[in-house]
């Protein structure tokens, strides 16, 4: 299915074309910002470690998407909506973040392909759309082709749980552009779903049910404070994770947790009928990320402690004196998909042995999330 031919690039770069589709130039929608760490100091002010201290600033991600929204009208959402008959087209587009740093520090590349395609998979299936393929890309100064089988054969295992082909992508080699051993990653999904079965929220009132499903860890998002924490704690990623009550894990295995592609078991529950919104909790955490699926006038009430934080967030809390406020609007604290229900649809949900699921809260009047 992968073919290679050499095509050289500009500026010394030598791009691998791995089986790539060409089609019509669409203008696809820019739906999800990952911030970008800019090295911003923390200045000493706050009273705990924050995002925006580690170099992430939302609200200045935030501000971009209101300023390209002028320009391309309609963007916002999970994934972008491309008319096709009768059905839409939804389009992913994702990388990994600063988890990569964690990879190249631990030596474990065969997972984080995962993170990569669970990113795009999980965004696009909001929409109630089943992925159809992946593209990838691969980015690094020298190829090292074992190193770079370790994180497609990742990418591989990332299609297949999400029931998605790998179509192809492209392996571009620039020397001296990255440090010696690393890489890059990003890559994007398209799915399909019918016109008349598009999840897109606009149902949901008040009383409606928040269902949660749980993550495996911190997934692919908030690394750039999760690294300033490790790095004030004076721990080491090979140094077993502090005050875990079940089997010794490291930190760093407890960090690269793959994340959790929720793409067959929400399908199924779509399938039974009862879903009005479905968000991906990625950066922003709970806070940004649910408010995205409501309609105006409409926010959520999320009940704390009806569903367990995994333990790696209570040391990341702890370790980093990080206040309440910080952690929800960072981490998706053990909960990585949350979705939008009767209450019909709730209890048979949470009543369900063959999945672990939460009833995490309500849909209110008014707007933004309330925790009680």
């Amino acid at each position: 299915m992968i073919s290679t031919r050499l095509c050289p690039g500009p500026s010394s770069t030598v791009s691998f074309r791995r089986a790539h589709l060409r089609s019509p130039p669409i203008n696809f929608q820019r739906f999800r910002l990952r911030p970008i760490c800019c090295a911003v100091s923390n200045g000493g002010d706050e009273k705990g470690m924050t995002y925006k201290g580690a170099g992430v600033d939302i609200d200045a991600g935030t501000e971009l998407v209101r300023r390209i929204a002028k320009m391309a009208p309609g963007i916002g959402g999970f994934g972008g909506h491309f008319p096709f008959g009768d059905s839409y087209l939804v389009a992913g587009t994702d990388g990994v973040g600063t988890k990569l740093k964690l990879a190249f520090e631990t030596g474990i590349h065969d997972t984080i392909g995962i993170d990569l395609v669970a990113m795009s998979v999980n965004d696009i299936v909001t929409s109630g759309a089943k992925p159809l393929f992946f593209l990838d890309y691969y980015a690094t100064s020298k190829l090292d082709v074992d190193l770079a089988e370790k994180v497609i054969k990742g990418i591989i295992d990332g299609c297949k749980q999400s029931d998605c082909v790998l179509l192809g992508g492209e392996t571009a080699e620039m020397p001296d552009f990255y440090a010696n051993g690393e890489y890059d990653l990003s890559g994007f999904a398209v799915g399909a779903v019918k016109k008349d079965e598009l999840i897109d929220g606009k149902k949901i009132v008040a009383g409606d049910i928040l269902i949660g499903l749980p993550s495996s860890g911190v997934h692919s998002n908030g690394f750039s404070l999760v690294r300033r924490v490790l790095e004030s704690s004076g721990l080491s990623l090979s140094d077993n994770l502090p005050g875990n009550s079940g089997k010794p894990i490291t930190i760093g295995e407890a960090l690269m947790a793959p994340t959790v592609i929720y793409v067959k078991q929400v399908l199924d529950i779509i399938s039974k009928g009862g879903v009005k919104g479905i968000a991906h909790i990625t950066g922003g955490g709970f806070t940004d990320n649910i408010p995205r699926v409501f309609p105006d006038g409409l926010g959520a009430k999320i009940f704390t402690g009806s569903w367990e934080v995994l333990h790696v967030f209570h040391w990341l809390q702890q370790a980093g004196g990080i206040e309440d406020a910080e952690m929800r609007r960072t981490f998706n604290m053990g909960i990585g998909m949350v979705l939008v229900v009767t209450k019909d649809a709730a209890d048979r949900i949470v009543t369900d042995s063959s999945m672990a699921a939460y009833h995490i809260g309500e849909v209110v009047h008014g707007e933004g999330v309330i925790f009680s």
